[in-house]
This record gives structure tokens, C-alpha cells and sequence, in this order.
């Protein structure tokens, strides 16, 4: 069976090729910010979601699709991508000396049987506080592309890394797509 990721995300689409995936991409055209919801469990899901049936309405063959979104949390706050550099280096002196927790949701779709499995992966990052030399060169980096992540970082990216003090969770749920949730949702859409 066909294997779909919905999403234009290049992390999603790396983290799932690591992982060893054959897939097509086909992208979801939803009006993200028509969605809002003050509980970040529940906005990414409502989000996944939302792509998952714009991607229905797209395919006419058996297929499995993974769609996802994905939140930052921070001081009682529901981040999403900056709106530009001020926005982004703003964001980013904020988290000093503090925890970030990105909020990932997975979905997955089996067109066979119209069910639909979900769930929620909740990490966190420990940020130190960034130099202002820092944030001009993290935002300059067209390779970090800050505009495009949740949040503003890159857990990723060397960059980041003297400013990270510990992560708690898996990497790839920071990057967008978290392994095990994605692989145990997968096994119960019977998609091995």
C-alpha cells in the first residue's frame, strides 16, 4: 500500500526517510491560522487533522497517510514560526536559561478502512541564554531558515548546540516527526 506524507516540511520528510520509508509527498493546503485552539495538545491535533482530510480529498487510491503538526510551548504560550528575524531573535532571548517544549502531533490515515490513529509527543529543550553575535549568525543562516520551525530553532543545526543545555526526548519530535509515536501508529493503521 501507498505510503503518503503529508506535509512540505524537509525535516519531516528526511526524518522519515531515515527512518527507511518509501513515501510520496503530497501537501496539504489548509489555512493554518483558521485553527486556533488555546490547549497546544489539542491545536496540533486539530491541525493534523485538518491536512489529513485535505490530503483525502487528493487521492482516489489505497493508501496510508502521516500528517503532523507541531507547537511550541513557553511560559503558558502557544508559539508557532516567528513572523521575521525581530520576531525570531526575540523569541530566542526569551527561552534563556529556561524549557521549551515543542508539541508534535502524528496522524495517521488508512483509506482502506477510514480509520484514523493519533497522538501527541510532548519534548522539551533547556536553553542557555544566546549572545547577541549569536542570534545575528543563527538568523542570517539561510541553511537554520528560523522563519520555517516552531519556535525558532534548531535543535539540529551546530549552531544551536552551545546554547542547548540538555534535551529531554527524542530529537526527531523536536525536528517535527517523532520516531515512535510515528512507528507505533503506523503498526496499529496495519502498515508495516
Amino acid at each position: 500500500m501507498k505510503l503518503i506524507l503529508g506535509s512540505a516540511s524537509a525535516r519531516r520528510k528526511k526524518i522519515l526517510e531515515d527512518m527507511g520509508f518509501s513515501f510520496e509527498i503530497i501537501t496539504p493546503n489548509i489555512d493554518e491560522k483558521a485553527i486556533r485552539l488555546d490547549d497546544p495538545q489539542r491545536l496540533v491535533l486539530a491541525l493534523a487533522n485538518a491536512k489529513a482530510d485535505a490530503i483525502l480529498g487528493k487521492i482516489r487510491e489505497p493508501a496510508i497517510i502521516i500528517t503532523s503538526d507541531q507547537v511550541v510551548s513557553f511560559n503558558d504560550l502557544i508559539l508557532e514560526k516567528p513572523e521575521d528575524a525581530e520576531d525570531a531573535k526575540r523569541m530566542l532571548r526569551s527561552y534563556a536559561n529556561a524549557s521549551v517544549k515543542p508539541v508534535t502531533s502524528v496522524v495517521v490515515t488508512n483509506t482502506i478502512n477510514n480509520q484514523r490513529f493519533s497522538g501527541v509527543d510532548v519534548a522539551a529543550v533547556d536553553f542557555k541564554r544566546f549572545t547577541e553575535d549569536s542570534l545575528d549568525k543563527i538568523i542570517a543562516n539561510r541553511e537554520v531558515n528560523v522563519l520555517d520551525r516552531a519556535g525558532g530553532f534548531a535543535v539540529e543545526h551546530p549552531l544551536f548546540s552551545p546554547f542547548i543545555e540538555r534535551i529531554h526526548g527524542e530529537v526527531e519530535s523536536i525536528m517535527g516527526l517523532p520516531k515512535t509515536l510515528t512507528l507505533k501508529l503506523l503498526a496499529k493503521a496495519n502498515y508495516d
